[in-house]
């Protein structure tokens, strides 16, 4: 038998051992990067659209997918639901690809199923990275005992419902040290200044940082400059730890690990998991894999902490815009009336009072036609400020229109609404306003109260509140009038 048999026996063998990837991209020069970086070590397989990953998956049933979000046709996101949704292809890992600033599409590519993403540009050994943790996974629980388990089990579940990242941080280190014997469980960031954060501890209180030397820890160091695991099993002897000898000759513990969190440093910073043991025996098996898988579900669910607050901070950010006059701050016309009509209904409801403030400047057409436009535009942004100063944290201040203001007092009655008419009324009357020299500006309102059902309807509250500001505007301006 020829021995060209032989070889083509051994080749098709080393092919049957290889896993299996699934790339899904419609650009081709992606597809080819990505395959000409792993068919070295992986059997490769290709889609270019949603519609081909789900007939790929059901007929191959890949280890894994590498799928991208934005396809033409059935995108990624679609075609992760599909597939986490099939009993055939639910389990199969898959990894989404987006590009860095499409950050809404990573959290609903993670609420479809999806078990990772990674974003674009490519970063070789994140890619890698990723890809050993998800086809490795169950190799890394061998040999673990069953408290291990139990406890990565109890991690995965707390930590999927965490969204605040400092939390989610002082968890881990805190669980960390209950399941292994350590003297301290740390994660230490290292930010765009080089410095060396503790941002996370067992011994620290929790939202406690404390700021070290990098050249103190060599072993972090070389984590750093490596992205490798760095063990220390005798800290007194190994050279590497030559430089701090005297340093640590008080320490009671006898071993150290540090375990890089790979992910890209742009999104979650640079962090290392350190764990620090008294064990005579050293960095186990079982502790170095314990700390592996750790950092594989920091790296994750940090990340997605980071990515759900930025969302969401963006979210409340805009939602909190849409209802803000843009010029003073304060809330705008229509959620004025919103607000106004939640709480008179309220007072209607539970037979408490409601006070409503009806402002406006006097002679501000002058201001406007002397100065101009743009200066008048500081006054009403300074008189805003003014406005919202005095005004209690229960009240509801709001620009009404042009030089028109308004306030909404919850559960305030006659005297209070008065007093903080007034109140208002001094502290606009002594400001001084730059660029209006010699300048006073003066206003007239008018006050209104809902109390022991004295108006039939939230439209009398409010033609009440306004026919006094022009009582006041008509009896010499500068003054609080009520009808």
């Amino acid at each position: 038998m020829p021995s060209g048999y032989f070889l083509q026996l051994k080749r098709d063998i080393s092919v049957a051992e290889k896993k299996k990837i699934l790339i899904v991209d419609d650009e081709l020069f992606f597809r080819e990067t990505l395959k000409d970086i792993l068919q070295k070590r992986f059997e490769i397989i290709e889609a270019k659209d949603g519609y081909e990953a789900i007939f790929m998956s059901r007929n191959h049933l890949p280890d894994l997918i590498i799928m991208d979000v934005e396809m033409p046709g059935k995108g990624g996101i679609e075609a992760c639901r599909i597939l986490k949704k099939t009993p055939a292809t639910r389990k199969i890992p898959i990894i989404l690809f987006s590009s860095q600033t499409e950050k809404k599409d990573m959290v609903l590519g993670l609420k479809a199923g999806a078990d990772d993403y990674v974003t674009k540009p490519i970063y070789i050994p994140e890619i890698l990275a990723r890809i050993d943790a998800h086809l490795h996974a169950e190799d890394s629980y061998s040999d673990l005992e069953h408290k291990d388990l139990c406890f990565l089990l109890e991690i995965m579940e707390k930590i999927s419902a965490i969204r605040n990242p400092m939390v989610l941080l002082q968890l881990i280190v805190e669980k960390m040290a209950e399941i292994v014997d350590v003297s301290r469980c740390s994660i230490i960031s290292i930010n765009d200044k080089d410095e060396v954060i503790v941002k996370a501890s067992n011994d620290l209180d929790p939202q406690q940082e404390l700021k070290i030397d990098l050249y103190k820890y060599p072993e972090i160091q070389r984590s750093f400059e490596t992205k490798q695991a760095v063990i220390v099993n005798d800290i007194h002897n190994d050279p590497l730890m030559l430089s701090v000898c005297e340093q640590i000759k008080s320490l009671e513990y006898n071993s150290i690990i540090v375990v890089p969190v790979v992910k890209k440093e742009s999104v979650i910073g640079t962090f290392f998991l350190r764990t620090a043991s008294p064990l005579k025996n050293g960095i186990t098996d079982r502790i170095y894999k314990l700390c592996k898988i750790i950092a594989n579900i920091s790296a994750n669910a940090l990340e997605n902490a980071i990515l759900f607050e930025s969302v969401q901070t963006a979210q409340e950010y805009f939602e909190e815009m849409a209802i803000r006059d843009g010029l003073t701050g304060l809330y705008n016309h229509r959620h004025f009336y919103e607000r106004l009509e939640e709480e008179f209904s309220r007072a209607e409801r539970y037979t408490v009072p409601l006070s409503l403030i009806y402002l406006d400047l006097d002679d501000f057409k002058r201001i406007n036609d002397l100065y101009g436009h743009t200066r008048g535009d500081q006054v009403l942004k300074k008189i805003g400020h003014l406005i919202k100063e005095v005004a209690r944290e229960s009240d509801i201040p709001a620009r009404y229109g042009g030089e028109e203001f308004a306030v909404i007092l919850p559960s305030t009655g006659e005297a209070g609404a008065f007093d903080l008419a007034n109140r208002i009324h001094a502290v606009v009357r002594d400001c001084e306003f730059e660029h209006l020299p010699g300048e006073r500006i003066t206003i007239s309102s008018g006050v209104a109260t809902f109390v022991d059902k004295n108006f039939n309807s939230l439209s009398d509250l409010i033609h009440s509140a306004d026919e006094g500001m022009y009582k006041a505007k008509n009896q010499g301006k500068d003054m609080v009038a009520q009808i």
